[in-house]
């Protein structure tokens, strides 16, 4: 059973629009007031279930046993305790990253920052990882991310450092394609005629979705010719309607790429949603597909190995005349039959970096709520607090900051802060507030006491000092073409630093899912949602 995202892309294709969708006798149900008319202002905008970036499929959420699958502990690690959690819906993509989707982004840099010689080599995998002291493999160092062969089988030697700024390059190269594509800003390689210096000059601005939701990315060479109706603005010189830039709640723009967390990824890797009817789990899994072998049963395909991995010592791929995986090293990104979500490679070929940062007991820890173990607070820096304006890199991104307080700052402490002062709120910021920060006594390291619970580092304050943990770790899961099929298994889970890469660790990206959880509505009983008059 192969479940496709047929209720969130085709139902619901033409994401939202914005305020041309809502009828103009629309009114406000609790004060009157007609939506989307200049006289007033006041604006209501198209409800949308937006459809998936490019690249993913559609994960229903529910809730099911992590570590569950695991039917034994070869390593003695205690790692993967049994916990019954939930996870909500969310978006995963299909396969794993690719060699050419990797070149994409490297050519990109390129383009874009021809001179920037240091940005470009910290974007380049570390090819060094198949080198081997006792082992002939040269060839894929010289080969393996360039050369065509290999262009649809996984990117490695990615670290997972490497990994996050490639996730905020493609959300921005997918929401500036969308722009685009709408008319909402100017693609400069199309430009014509008189504003073709304008677009060029602005191409050397590189779009970031942050800094053009902060309404910071805009002006002659960017603004596209269908821009938003802005009913509160007047109209700029030769201009004939005021208009503006997109906001979330236009509902046009999609949210960021990033990776999955552990717990996504060993639920999208299980697809018990193949196996369940009423609420009722009708078989168990050990790996992404049903049984207990690792071979195919189908007549078509019996007896072919269902993932790529080393099913013993010397041997990755099998006798020569009639190989049992079709690889030695990787194989392509959608080899193998996908898992009843449609994932590819959901176990072997490659291992894939998930978000989360290891520790032993994550499982007895985290929430039975989308658990997540990593989370880093930031804020964005303000450039001018009393405009709101952004601080910006040299590379157009905003600049981020750890979050200085654990709940909404009134707006006297969010200027002090931003100005480097002390708050009311008991959270330090830079100089004299910094230095009253109490000492965990420990290991001697400052933390900050808080109501809510996550800027407190008492609890994990030895990893790093007295182990090889730190936070810094960063969990991997799935087996790979060099791993037994132990590995398989979606509750295993070893860890490798965020700062490092290995020839048998890549990655694929997810992205959080807005609106209603069902994938799939048709055929099932509903309340009925009465709709506002």
């Amino acid at each position: 059973m192969k479940i496709l995202f047929t209720y969130t892309a085709l139902a619901l294709l033409g994401v939202g629009t914005i305020l041309s969708g809502c009828h103009k006798s629309q009114k406000s149900q609790k004060t009157g007031i007609p939506y989307n008319d200049k006289k007033y202002g006041y604006s209501k905008f198209r409800q949308t279930h937006p459809a998936p970036g490019p690249g993913l499929v559609a994960i229903e959420g529910g809730t099911f046993v992590l570590g569950g699958s695991a039917d034994q502990d070869i390593n003695f690690e205690y790692n993967n305790v049994r916990k019954r959690v939930t996870i909500p819906a969310f978006y995963m993509d299909e396969t794993e990253v690719s060699n050419q989707d990797w070149l994409d982004y490297l050519h990109w840099i390129s383009a874009t920052f021809p001179q920037d010689h240091e940005l470009y080599y910290n974007a380049v995998p570390d090819t060094l990882v198949w080198r081997r002291p006792l082992s002939y493999n040269e060839p894929y160092v010289n080969n393996y991310l360039r050369h065509p062969a290999f262009q649809d089988y996984p990117v490695v030697g990615v670290s997972w450092d490497q990994v996050q700024d490639y996730c905020v390059w493609r959300t921005d190269r997918m929401n500036e394609f969308i722009l685009q594509q709408q008319g909402k800003i100017l693609n400069p390689r199309a430009v014509k005629g008189t504003q073709a210096n304008a677009a060029a000059n602005a191409q050397k601005i590189p779009f970031n979705t942050d800094i053009y939701l902060n309404n910071q990315y805009r002006g002659q060479g960017i603004d596209g010719k269908k821009m938003q109706p802005d009913l509160t603005g007047k109209p700029a010189a030769g201009q004939k309607k005021a208009v503006r830039t997109v906001t979330v709640e236009d509902g046009i723009l999609k949210p960021a790429y990033r990776l999955p967390t552990e717990a996504e990824w060993e639920y999208a890797a299980m697809a018990l949603a193949g196996n369940t009817q009423f609420e009722n789990i009708t078989d168990g899994k050990i790996y992404p597909w049903n049984g207990l072998g690792v071979r195919s049963a189908k007549k078509s395909t019996r007896g072919l190995i269902l993932a790529n991995f080393k099913r013993g010592q010397g041997d990755n791929g099998g006798v020569g005349g009639y190989l049992n995986d079709k690889a030695f090293i990787t194989a392509p990104v959608r080899y193998y039959p996908p898992n009843d979500f449609g994932l590819y490679n959901m176990a072997g070929n490659v291992n894939e970096w998930v978000q989360d940062t290891y520790r032993q007991m994550t499982f007895e820890d985290v929430d039975d709520f989308n658990p997540f173990r990593g989370n880093e607070f930031v804020d964005k820096r303000l450039a001018d607090p009393a405009t709101g304006k952004y601080a910006k890199d040299k590379y157009g991104r905003p600049i981020k900051d750890p979050a200085k307080s654990a709940k909404k700052m009134s707006y006297a402490d969010l200027i002090a802060s931003q100005q480097g002062g002390a708050t009311t709120a008991g959270a330090p910021g830079t100089g004299a507030a910094a230095s009253a920060a109490q000492k965990d006594p420990l290991a001697g390291k400052p933390y900050n006491p808080d109501a809510r619970g996550y800027l407190d580092t008492v609890n994990n304050s030895l990893y790093g000092t007295t182990t090889l943990v730190s936070n810094k770790s960063k969990v991997y899961k799935g087996g790979s073409w060099n791993d037994m099929a132990y590995w398989l298994n979606p509750a295993t889970r070893r860890f490798m630093n965020e700062d490092d890469a290995s020839a048998e660790i890549g990655f694929r990206c997810a992205m959080d899912l807005v609106g209603a959880p069902e994938i799939h509505p048709q055929g099932k009983p509903h309340f009925s949602v009465k709709k506002a008059k």
